[in-house]
């Protein structure tokens, strides 16, 4: 994975400067080059809307959406451009990122033949008073909901907790600061950290554990105060931690693993903070997810092939031949047979595990690369999100032929399901426009559920 950070990341606001006085003839121009983003200086936008961002007022609710407002509160009506318009010249200028250069047109004739328009999940709020924020553009696992009540996103030097519920945001960790680990014994790896720049994170199972721009690993329980493990995993140069999971091995034992640029998967008892195993690969991991049952390891990097490991040995037992750029994202569907891996090369493949010849299908975004994928828990939808504008919901039961788009603007931090499937997130990373999107699963027999 690249080692700068930012520079390829696209504000909405950048294509609106100064359209309150519409000096400019092109609002679409070239943006000027980002600066970097990891002191999280503040940026104030040269577009200033009619909205106090401290105020819920600047909250979009489902009957506001129904009567005509923009679901991110962009005043189109104030521009000397409609949305439509807007549209049309991002898809005609947006500029994928590639590692690896070469003709796509063979892929694409393969890409699987959706039928979008489909809605399985409402548009329920849009509130700007959560900001996502992103250190580097290629990974966007910064938003996690353990509850269709709680989410966990990102925000500058701030772990933070947003309750749909009372609509008020509270800093769960604070990794400015100096980071004292509680967890203290002979042989644990663990040190005091500072200023870490969260680069990917993940909360399940009352653990929150979060992947470092130098190679950091943090690991909380929201139930405690502080942390209880944190260490770095390397001293290379080039030490991003790109992704990091909780899983429960065969026996149920709850694990930790990370993924480093420095390609080296780690593997960390979740109770004890132990090192348990390093498994060694011939590329920097950008992802790696467990199988289900807790027995394979999918391993994702600088390579255009995908590899299936033992989790237990980290012995490769498959690869997986058809993406023709880097991968960045995966998801195990529930029932342990399908595997989604997400690729620069503006696809998502699904692969069977029992018959890893070929990809099951192949799944293609709009725009740019497939930087999120996710399964909802009963395994009845998948979510893929593009680095910006576009997240894509696939019913899997239709062979992930019908798909709802959500078309939005702006760079996505990241996607989560609810654990119970009934809500949808969506962080869009905007200098102005940032938010969090919330989607509520449709339910085709809330009436009688009602009456019942």
């Amino acid at each position: 994975m690249e080692h700068f950070q930012n520079d390829y990341l696209e504000y909405v606001v950048d294509d609106y400067y100064d359209v309150n006085d519409f000096e400019h003839d092109d609002p679409f121009a070239e943006p000027e080059p980002q600066r970097d983003t990891a002191e999280f200086d503040s940026v104030d936008s040269d577009f200033e809307d009619d909205f106090d961002s401290s105020k819920p007022k600047t909250d979009t609710s489902a009957v506001e959406a129904r009567n005509g407002k923009d679901i991110q509160g962009i005043p189109w009506e104030r521009l000397n451009f409609t949305r439509d318009k807007y549209r049309e010249t991002r898809l005609r200028q947006y500029k994928n990122y590639e590692n690896l250069s070469g003709s796509r047109e063979d892929m694409e004739k393969e890409c699987l033949q959706v039928e979008k328009g489909k809605a399985f999940y409402d548009f329920q709020l849009n509130t700007r008073l959560v900001k996502s924020t992103i250190v580097h553009f290629q990974l966007r696992n910064l938003l996690w909901a353990t509850s269709k009540h709680d989410v966990y996103h990102m925000q500058n030097f701030s772990v933070m907790h947003w309750s749909s519920l009372i609509r008020n945001s509270k800093e769960v960790l604070n990794v400015a600061k100096p980071i004292v680990p509680s967890l203290k014994r002979p042989g644990l790896l663990s040190q005091q950290l500072s200023r870490v720049q969260i680069s990917t994170m993940a909360v399940k199972e009352n653990l929150m554990v979060a992947g470092g721009f130098q190679g950091e690993l943090i690991c909380k329980y929201l139930n405690q105060p502080g942390v209880a493990f944190c260490t770095k995993l390397t001293t290379d140069d080039n030490a991003i931690t790109n992704a990091v999971d909780v899983y429960r091995n065969p026996s149920g034992a709850m694990k930790v693993v990370a993924a480093n640029n420095d390609a080296q998967i780690r593997i960390f008892d979740a109770e004890t903070f132990a090192s348990l195993n390093r498994f060694s690969f011939d590329w920097s991991v950008n992802n790696t997810s467990v199988s289900p049952d807790g027995k394979l390891l999918a391993v994702l990097g600088d390579s255009v092939e995908c590899l299936i490991a033992n989790a237990e040995s980290g012995k490769v037992t498959s690869s997986l031949k058809g993406h023709l750029d880097y991968s960045f994202a995966s998801a195990w569907h529930p029932d342990g047979h399908i595997l989604a891996t997400g690729n620069q090369d503006t696809t998502c493949r699904l692969w069977d595990i029992r018959n890893l010849s070929k990809s099951l299908a192949i799944l293609k975004g709009r725009m740019g690369a497939i930087r999120a994928v996710k399964f909802t828990s009963d395994g009845q939808f998948l979510a893929m999100a593009e680095p910006a504008d576009f997240v894509h919901v696939f019913d899997t039961k239709s062979g992930y032929v019908n798909c709802q788009e959500i078309d939005l603007f702006g760079e996505i931090a990241g996607i989560s399901f609810s654990p119970d499937t009934e809500s949808l997130f969506v962080g869009v990373a905007d200098r102005t426009y940032g938010s969090l999107l919330e989607f509520n699963r449709r339910r085709y027999n809330q009436y009688l559920d009602s009456i019942l």
